[in-house]
């Protein structure tokens, strides 16, 4: 098999050179083509934040280069070919410049900051940060820069658009070949939300609009979806998400199909006695659960070991705890979940910071948990934030519009996305078990609020289970709207529970 049939693949779905285009130029090819940098990665036998570093101003070089080269070739030539009119004439270019520099022409300003990765070095001296000039701690991929986006000046902003002075003057006229309509072979849609239509309208079609079918063919492909999807949203971003940095061996599966060492906090509660007399209990399913968790904690880069240490706000992965005791069981659920071995635990950021909450003095419920050990990295809580706000809008809207097929579709996605980050065979592009079990403790933790909420407004908290499931009596309306949104509940069932006066259970 030649080295090259794996980027002969990749060009198909979408003689070798030495000589590379300039960064912006690798960039722009690559997204008009419509190619993530796992997949570029994947077929260089490199990780996708080599990929970030090379888009950025790092040249690969030896063996790596050459085929880098033969891609970007490739991709530059099945361009040209494909955004030609069938029916317009051959005509010699005059052009001093490569394809390739026209095509990052045509795109937009590619940012020259780093996007993360998989290769940290801390640094025994500060360096400029390449992000905000001030002095930083750590090099990812080569480049100097603070983990945590706090430390930058410009933290609050992720992509500074080029300075107007130094972007490319606008051509005098337009070109022969844009004057007429153009068959592109990579035609993107209009914006990531124009990816999940797409995709429906698509399945759609080839199935004859048959709903059931074309909605079975969109959950199969929900998660390579997904990922494109993360990868659109991400556009301009910072850090590069599907950067794969080690894990400590907590994370590891102790067996084949055993588990990691990680607590999630899952909550499985029941009350054991519910106040006399015969109630209705409703039972309230938490909408988007999964999704609403996607606004989390997220640590960036690799893991770092520390003991000892007092909890970093700034700073998110997993802990080693003594949890609190728990004196309210009688009418509220564990916070860590129902764990019969007493004694210290890994658990999550979001469950950390749950119990950090409800030991403070506003809640006063707890003590504050003994911390260990942890494996941290510079966090925020924004990372997938645009991928979320994508996916809320096109779930709101199909649920307005009554579209049952993209509505099953997006929530294939989100949770899907989750489910599958850590060790899948369905996923290999992001594999991140530390998000995978931070996230999932975000939306156990969101469900306990609400229970907590529940119980401060005057309602009898009866069940408490995974991510989505509350069970209470009262008046549980005037505490929480109604409805399909992911802010809201919606019912899911009604039952009567408790002893009658003759003391006959219902």
């Amino acid at each position: 098999m030649s080295d090259f049939d794996a980027i002969d693949s990749l060009l198909a779905s979408v003689g070798p050179q030495t000589d590379l285009p300039d960064p912006e130029a690798r960039r722009a090819l690559r997204e008009q083509a419509q190619l993530s940098k796992a997949q570029v990665a994947r077929a260089l036998g490199v990780s996708p934040s080599t990929v970030s570093a090379w888009e950025a101003g790092r040249d690969p070089a030896g063996e790596v280069r050459v085929k880098y080269a033969y891609l970007l070739d490739g991709l530059s030539a099945k361009l040209a070919t494909d955004t030609t009119p069938e029916t317009e004439p051959a005509v010699e270019s005059t052009a001093a410049e490569p394809v390739a520099a026209d095509a990052a022409a045509a795109a937009e300003p590619a940012s020259s900051e780093p996007e993360g990765g998989d290769e940290v070095e801390v640094l025994t001296a500060p360096e400029p940060c390449v992000l905000c000039g001030r002095p930083a701690g750590q090099r990812v991929e080569g480049f100097a820069q603070h983990l945590d986006p706090a430390g930058c000046q410009d933290s609050t902003v992720e992509a500074q658009p080029a300075p107007v002075a130094d972007r490319p003057a606008p051509a005098s006229k337009p070109s022969e070949r844009a004057k007429g309509p153009a068959r592109r072979a990579f035609q993107e849609p209009s914006g990531p939300v124009g990816l999940i239509h797409a995709a429906v309208e698509g399945a759609l079609a080839e199935h004859q609009g048959d709903v059931e079918a074309a909605t079975a063919a969109l959950l199969k492909k929900a998660i390579p979806d997904t990922m494109r999807l993360l990868d659109e949203t991400r556009k301009g971003a910072r850090y590069d998400v599907i950067a794969h940095p080690g894990i400590p061996d907590i994370l590891k599966k102790q067996t084949s199909r055993g588990a990691d060492q990680i607590w999630e906090a899952r909550p499985k509660w029941t009350r054991a006695e519910l106040p006399p007399g015969v109630h209705e209990v409703t039972a309230l399913d938490i909408n988007g659960a999964y999704l609403s968790a996607l606004k989390t904690h997220l640590p960036l880069g690799q893991l770092e070991h520390t003991t000892g240490m007092p909890h970093d706000r700034r700073r998110a992965g997993v802990h080693l705890i003594t949890p609190p005791a728990w004196e309210y069981d009688a009418v509220l659920p564990n916070p860590i979940g129902e764990r019969d071995e007493p004694g210290p635990l890994w658990v999550t950021e979001p469950t950390l910071r749950l119990l950090l909450r409800l030991s403070s003095p506003k809640y006063g419920l707890c003590e504050a948990p003994e911390v260990h050990a942890s494996y941290t990295s510079g966090a925020t809580e924004n990372l997938l934030e645009k991928f979320r706000i994508t996916l809320k809008d096109a779930r709101d809207t199909a649920i307005a519009d009554g579209d049952a097929v993209t509505l099953e579709y997006v929530k294939a996605m989100y949770s899907k996305f989750v489910s599958t980050m850590g060790e899948s065979n369905y996923n290999r592009e992001l594999y991140r078990p530390d998000w995978m079990h931070i996230i999932r403790s975000q939306a156990f933790a969101n469900l306990w609020m609400k229970a907590l909420k529940a119980h401060d407004e005057g309602l009898a908290v009866v069940r408490a289970m995974g991510t989505d499931e509350l069970h209470v009596i009262g008046d549980w309306r005037r505490v929480f709207p109604e409805g399909r949104g992911v802010t809201e509940v919606k019912v899911k069932d009604l039952y009567t529970a408790g002893t009658d006066t003759m003391g006959e259970e219902q």
